[in-house]
């Protein structure tokens, strides 16, 4: 038996539910969603106000055009396999067109003469940096 008094019994189920609608609450009204439950409302908002993650900018002036960039020489870097790529921003907009932007412009760069091909689509190319020059 216990040391406690009677007044130190934990309540019945029914006396919680009484103590708690006498302070305003309801009781066992809202039922946490499980795994079956369909997704709130809030959650299908979010997801459609993300902004998708290849249209964020990767740099400073990835996703400026050629034209709008200040440098005259423009470097990439690859995070993969730590080679750059460097090339003057009048032969770039030569071969790619002064409205070009330069996060294409840099991928293609580095996939024309990347050196890193293991014959799998997921693992091929360079991954690139773009930095100050």
């Amino acid at each position: 038996m216990s040391d406690r008094p009677a007044s130190w019994r934990m309540p019945t189920p029914k006396q919680m539910e009484k103590l708690a609608t006498s302070r305003g609450r309801s009781v066992g009204q809202e039922r946490q969603p499980g795994p079956q439950d369909e997704m709130p409302e809030e959650y299908w908002q979010a997801v459609l106000d993300e902004v998708p993650a290849d249209t964020k900018p990767v740099g400073r002036n990835a996703g400026l055009r050629l034209s709008e960039l200040p440098q005259y020489v423009l470097r990439v870097s690859c995070r993969r396999c730590e080679r750059i790529v460097e090339i003057q921003k009048a032969d770039a907009v030569r071969l790619y067109g002064q409205h070009a932007i330069w996060k294409e412009v840099a991928q293609r760069l580095l996939d024309n003469t990347c050196q890193n091909r293991t014959g799998r689509h997921e693992e091929d190319g360079c991954w690139p940096a773009f930095g100050p020059v």
